[in-house]
């Protein structure tokens, strides 16, 4: 009997499943919606056991629940993804840990293979490309950072057992002996020891570290055998001549160096590629001198900017002649050289996207700092622009004869765009250096980036962190009755009347009377 009792019991089933932690959002929305609780009718627990309903994995439907919530949260994010108006990449670092999630990844490329829309699984796959080789990076940075640590501290280990042999050695030595070595270092501390001096190696003395081959790992398959029918060594050198920077041809040349056939002949064909590009940017720097006057010279490189001809030898042709000509001691032509050079490089600038890039570009040429920071103040001052914003209600307000809405004076450059620019340059490009003693890229953009924010801060005034404006929102929630009263002052110099001003109206809101009670019907 009591056995009978103690096995009637209330059933009570809750289904939870476990979903993989993408973002708050999904997390607590997810669990919510799958986490239910029912009651089973009163009966044994042996009866429970063996009816069907017993089912330890669950009937499948709180799980189909908590997946279709997590693709809509892994939707939201991909357009967060594609529609913001950031670089990519920065939106991608700063939610890394979200884009290198196994899942979110295994869904984006399953989202790849089922689209249909073409433009959608191109967009897809180069977003799912960019996420990788960011993730890559990262990664290789941290085994960079790992083995610099590793080698540091094997060093100071040698340091130390070399010290302590020298100071054991030390010991062994007799009175005579220690009084001899000490006569043969010189009073002054330093005797006739030389300063030793650090020596520069230059880029192409340096070492490749495994980090920079393994970075060049998808690119190096992308440019050797096996290529697809009717490829050659000197098609896939044309299609991807861009990548083609000095560390990759370091890894080709290595890997040629080391008995491999296929990296030697693509290294030809780029030769052989640079030699026509060559003769080519030779062909049109004749054509730009052949036109005589200066400003005629501009023209011709404007018009070549256009046709897609001012390319990396053209501009490197004119900085070469410019170099010599001032080397020869010809000042005219070595300034004619450069005042064209750098009206090509402008030409240039302007075939890029955006403008905060273009702006970067020419601050990163100028080593005036008082330049720059004329270039700065020109780009974020805000103007008030001549042409009047096309849209339907400016057009249905000029059809009606009413002034259009002028839009609010902005600036060529806005400081958030182009510091933005900068994190973007630095994330792709911050590990370049240069031979000369400007210093590597990351530290004149960083210079050139507090430089803009003296500029910005100047013009705009200091902006609030997110504390300020937090207690900012708090304190203006509600409005001051000064505040009214001013308001109401402007509308009668205006000849209106402010709705709470005026004591004969008692329809303040519609659907309210005077004593703030809603009207309904026709009371």
């Amino acid at each position: 009997m009591k056995f009978n009792i103690a096995a009637t019991a209330l059933i009570t089933v809750t289904s939870c499943v476990t979903v993989t932690s993408f973002s708050t959002y999904t997390s607590t929305k997810a669990f919510r919606c799958i986490t239910r609780t029912t009651v089973s009718p009163l009966h044994g627990i042996l009866d429970e056991i063996n009816s069907d309903s017993f089912n330890l994995l669950g009937d499948g439907k709180n799980d189909k629940d908590a997946q279709t919530e997590i693709d809509r949260a892994y939707e939201t994010f991909l357009a967060q993804l594609v529609f913001s108006a950031n670089d990519p990449r920065l939106d991608i670092v700063d939610n890394i840990e979200l884009c290198s999630d196994p899942a979110w990844l295994a869904w984006l490329d399953k989202k790849i293979k089922t689209t249909t829309d073409v433009e959608e699984k191109m967009a897809l796959r180069d977003l799912n490309e960019m996420i990788l080789d960011i993730v890559k990076r990262m990664e290789l940075s941290k085994a960079a950072e790992e083995r610099e640590a590793k080698e540091k501290a094997e060093a100071e280990a040698a340091r130390l057992a070399e010290a302590e042999a020298n100071a054991e050695e030390g010991r062994k030595l007799t009175d005579a002996e220690v009084l001899r070595r000490a006569r043969s270092v010189d009073r002054g501390g330093l005797g006739d020891a030389t300063e030793m001096k650090k020596e520069s190696v230059s880029f192409y003395d340096q070492e490749l570290t495994p980090e920079i081959r393994m970075s060049y790992d998808d690119l190096v398959k992308k440019v050797l055998p096996p290529y697809k029918p009717g490829d050659s060594p000197a098609s896939i050198v044309f299609a991807y001549y861009d990548q083609f920077d000095a560390q990759f041809i370091k890894v080709l040349k290595e890997r040629a160096e080391n008995g491999e056939t296929e990296s030697q002949e693509v290294l030809n064909a780029l030769s052989n590629e640079q030699s026509k590009r060559l003769a080519a940017a030779t062909e049109n720097i004749k054509n730009v001198l052949a036109a005589g006057d200066p400003m005629r010279m501009e023209g011709v490189i404007v018009k070549l900017a256009k046709e897609g001809k001012v390319d990396e030898p053209f501009l490197l042709l004119l900085e070469a002649n410019a170099n010599q000509a001032a080397t020869a001691g010809a000042e005219g032509p070595a300034k004619l050289m450069k005042r064209l050079g750098e009206r090509a490089m402008e030409e240039k600038d302007k075939q890029t996207q955006t403008k905060e890039v273009r702006l970067l570009r020419r601050l990163l040429r100028t080593d005036d700092s008082s330049k720059r920071e004329e270039f700065l103040i020109d780009a974020f001052t805000p103007r008030q622009g001549l042409l009047v914003q096309g849209t339907a209600a400016n057009a249905a307000k000029a059809l009606d004869g009413e002034l259009p809405d002028e839009e609010k004076p902005m600036p060529d450059v806005p400081p958030p765009d182009f510091i933005n620019a900068c994190k973007a340059v630095l994330l792709n490009f911050g590990n370049l250096s240069a031979n000369d003693d400007r210093g590597d890229l990351a530290s004149r953009i960083k210079q050139i980036a507090s430089e803009a924010e003296v500029v910005a801060t100047r013009i705009y005034g200091k902006g609030m962190s997110l504390r300020e404006q937090q207690d900012r929102m708090w304190k203006e929630q509600t409005t001051s009755i000064f505040d009214l009263e001013t308001l109401e002052i402007e509308a009668e110099k205006r000849g209106e009347v402010a709705p709470w001003a005026n004591p004969d109206s008692d329809d303040i809101l519609p659907g309210f009377d005077a004593s703030g009670k809603m009207r309904i019907g026709g009371s």
